[in-house]
């Protein structure tokens, strides 16, 4: 840990640099289903559950890595799953970028989502090992706000460079940038201070999380907020807004992008006040409330048959939206602090696990759900839904941020301290 009002080693800077930029490449890959949904239809001829499916295998792989990616943060270390996971994403983009079929498009998108499973833990466990714990939430949202650069990206210039050289052509670009990170995982980040925990004893130190009741809040409350915040941004968002407001698909994809652009501000203001008002759940419920809002606006918006909202309404409904969305990023800090330092990845992992599983879940069972009353429409081999589809999905999406802000109301306040000792005690 540094030491209270010093300044980070130049080498601990460096090397959360590169996590960064690892960081960065995940949130690309989380998001860029949306872009090139109907691509992806089209290449594949899959319908709107089966294109759920492959966005989503991404959060299903990451899901199940969280609290491996956890262990392996405190006893391997964040330079060794840096470099391992910069590799197998790297593969994954590739085989994603080349596959023939649905099958192998599937394959590589789920080693993409091994491989990057570890980046964000990673730099988590930098931040505890290299700077103040009072600084914990405003560094993490500084990370997430240049991390989410990769969203953006994933917006409106990923629909860009997709139509100028094709998608397949990007994700082989995007493999071979994951390859470079890899290594430069390996030459720049530090290794993690010895003896901060018993590698023979992370079970224990996992069990004791697990058990511990003031660690599961965050983790609902993330299923819900971030759950309807990925499977809409991340997927649904650009044939939603092309199909019901009339969008061509490039001002759709910018849509994703200033939601993105929200969300990365949202993350860096939310933890900095956070911080300075020594409130970590009255913050995140102010925030949460403000996203649940949002969803009945849209949801309001398509039950009104063959209305439209105007285009300065929807952009500032997604950045509203996206600021108010990061508000699920405190979790990790008050997870951290309810319990022992040294197992900070654990704790950080278990409530992350929720970011993970909300969209695996809920992106595939909007499509689900859509498909249950589609009337069989195609235009250019993708599918058109109509208002009543779309209603019943966004009621979905819905109903699961309500169920995350009420998650919220049971998290425990720590006053940006760690209280387990107290608790201990």
């Amino acid at each position: 840990m540094n030491v209270k009002g010093s300044a980070p080693r130049p080498e601990v800077q460096l090397g959360l640099g590169v996590a960064i930029a690892a960081y960065l490449l995940s949130f690309f890959h989380r998001v860029a289903p949306a872009a090139i949904s109907g691509d992806l239809q089209a290449a594949f001829s899959i319908g709107g559950a089966q294109l759920g499916t492959l966005a989503a295998t991404y959060f299903y792989i990451y899901t199940l890595m969280q609290i491996p990616a956890g262990v392996l943060a405190d006893t391997l270390g964040p330079r060794r799953i840096l470099f391992w996971g910069g590799l197998v994403a790297g593969g994954g983009a590739i085989l994603f970028a080349l596959a023939p079929s649905f099958e192998l498009a599937f394959a590589g998108r789920t080693l993409v989502g091994l491989g990057v499973s570890v980046t964000f833990i990673a730099m988590l466990k930098l931040l505890v090992i290299g700077f103040e714990e009072r600084r914990f939430a405003t560094l993490t949202g500084l990370c997430m706000l240049i991390g989410n650069l990769g969203s953006i990206l994933a917006g409106a210039p990923l629909a860009w460079a997709t139509q100028a050289v094709g998608w397949r052509q990007v994700f082989v670009v995007v493999g071979l940038l994951s390859f470079v990170l890899a290594f430069a995982s390996r030459a720049w980040v530090i290794e993690t201070p010895a003896g901060r925990v018993d590698r023979t004893a992370w079970l224990t130190g996992l069990v004791s999380v697990l058990k511990n009741r003031k660690t599961w809040p965050g983790f609902f409350a993330n299923a819900g907020l971030s759950g309807a915040f990925f499977a809409f941004a991340g997927l649904w968002a650009v044939p939603y807004l092309t199909q019901m407001h009339g969008m061509t698909r490039a001002t759709a994809s910018s849509h994703v992008s200033i939601y993105f652009l929200g969300f990365a501000i949202g993350a860096a203001l939310w933890g900095r006040l956070s911080d300075a008002l020594r409130r970590r759940k009255a913050v995140a419920l102010a925030a949460s409330g403000l996203h649940v809002a949002g969803w009945v606006v849209w949801l309001w918006a398509t039950c009104q048959a063959g209305s439209t909202l105007p285009a300065a309404a929807t952009y500032a409904l997604c950045i509203t939206m996206g600021l108010a969305s990061a508000g699920f990023t405190l979790s990790w800090a008050s997870a951290k602090e309810v319990n022992p330092p040294q197992l900070s990845g654990m704790a950080t992992s278990v409530v992350n696990v929720g970011v993970f599983l909300g969209p695996a879940i809920l992106q595939p069972m909007v499509g689900w759900l859509m498909e249950r009353t589609w009337d069989g429409r195609m235009e250019a081999g993708v599918r058109i839904y109509s208002a009543i589809d779309w209603r019943n999905g966004m009621l979905l999406l819905t109903a699961a941020a309500v169920g995350g802000w009420l998650a919220t109301l049971m998290v425990t306040e720590t006053g940006c301290r760690n209280v387990w000792k107290a608790k201990e005690e």
